[in-house]
């Protein structure tokens, strides 16, 4: 008996997703809620576990496809030896078939070194795969694949990347020219990749801010000094104590969440023609996915510790990294902290995450000369960025603001007395 694989509710007002990746191929057996495929919403990805155990039957819905929610993604058929169609497939189904069993090869993936590195690796590449592949810029044939008969899995792509070590050559050509061909020149050969479903949401909801809001950016930099020495002097004991490393972000979250007590309006929304004020702090922490930069929310953050905030900070890093983000996570927020300065960035101007009314952007930490009591000293100095929405927030409130935070991170003794 075959049993229909449908796409499963995918959160509030979520209504549809694209299929990233199929994880089983027709035939290949199953055990029930084995995730067999991979859907991108707006914003996660969404594994489909099995309805029952048996083979992969049919697959209706190829990579790449739009799927309401409910719609027949496939089937499962039920018993090892069951492999027959639920219904008798059309004639040109058998190529359709076909083609949605086996991915398509990544075009621009170079061959194998001679000395065998990478071998054993199947470079037929999902889509998902291979979109990750070209963006990091790697070669399939260098990292280990650890998917079903050696197939490359997003998790793979991800590691190598990390390493560094699978890196593609800075050009390769596609076949050997003829003997007395003459040279072609530099190549100008282009790829189209479709965008994800969550690339393009993400587009379409930083267009929105921008045509919407008022957006205003104000600067301020801040003496990193004290929050260093207190790191260095307190990392060991509170990673032993706590199970997770001391980073700055407990800092940072501590002293918003105190400033937005202060100043209530940068935590507030515009519904319409009213103003909704938050009593509570829920912190969008902005984090590096493979699919694209997620905003997971710490729920409640003026009531956490710094150790509490950095352990749940660090439990959304590792979700993104295999892709477990969910829904729920997501969901919410008031207030965005995007950290740039862990990819060096100098400066910017972050754009708020509607419908929140402001996000404040973190750079590199560098030493830099200012002056101190009359005189020229070098001190570890951060840029803050604090944009907002000029409808809601004056510039005296957000610069109010952006000074409470500064002045919590060069004394943090504020931190414990709340002032």
């Amino acid at each position: 008996m075959a049993t229909e694989v449908k796409v499963p509710t995918l959160g509030e007002s979520v209504t549809e997703a694209t299929v990233g990746q199929w994880l089983k191929k027709p035939g290949e057996a199953v055990a029930a809620d084995e995730p067999i495929v991979s859907l991108e919403t707006d914003k996660v990805a969404v594994d489909v576990p099995a309805p029952a155990a048996g083979t992969m039957g049919d697959i209706v819905a190829k990579e790449g496809d739009t799927v309401e929610v409910g719609a027949l993604l496939g089937y499962v058929n039920e018993g090892a030896a069951a492999s027959a169609s639920p219904t008798p497939a059309p004639a040109a189904a058998p190529a359709a078939e076909a083609e949605a069993a086996t991915p398509a090869p990544a075009a621009s993936a170079p061959a194998a070194d001679d000395d065998g590195e990478g071998e054993g690796s199947n470079l037929t590449l999902s889509p998902a795969v291979r979109r990750l592949v070209l963006e990091h810029g790697l070669d399939p044939s260098k990292i280990k694949g650890t998917g079903k008969d050696g197939r490359l899995t997003k998790d793979d792509v991800v590691a190598a990347a990390a390493a560094g070590t699978a890196k593609a050559a800075a050009s390769a050509p596609a076949a050997a020219p003829a003997a007395d061909a003459p040279s072609s020149g530099p190549s100008r050969k282009q790829e189209r990749v479709k965008m994800t479903r969550l690339r393009q949401t993400v587009a379409k909801r930083l267009k929105e801010a921008q045509n919407n809001a008022a957006l205003l950016t104000t600067f301020n930099d801040v003496d990193m000094t004290n929050v260093i020495e207190a790191r260095a002097k307190y990392k060991d004991l509170f990673e032993k104590k706590h199970g997770v490393r001391l980073g700055f972000m407990g800092f940072f979250t501590k002293a918003v969440c105190m400033a937005l007590k202060d100043i209530p309006g940068v935590n507030a929304q515009i519904e319409g023609d009213e103003i909704v004020y938050n009593d509570f702090a829920d912190i969008s922490v902005a984090v590096s996915a493979p699919t694209g930069l997620v905003v997971p929310v710490i729920r409640n953050a003026e009531s956490m510790s710094v150790a509490k905030i950095e352990k749940t900070i660090g439990d959304f890093g590792k979700k993104a990294k295999e892709g477990k983000l969910t829904m729920e996570d997501m969901k919410g927020g008031t207030f965005t902290i995007s950290n740039g300065g862990v990819f060096g960035s100098l400066m910017s101007t972050p754009i708020i995450n509607p419908p929140q009314s402001a996000v404040l952007g973190l750079h590199r930490i560098e030493d830099r000369p200012v002056v101190r009591d009359g005189q020229v000293v070098v001190r570890p100095m951060m840029y803050l960025a604090l944009s907002y929405d000029h409808r809601l927030i004056d510039g005296r409130e957000a610069v109010t603001f952006l000074v409470a935070v500064k002045n919590a991170i060069e004394d943090p003794t504020r931190l414990l007395i709340d002032l």
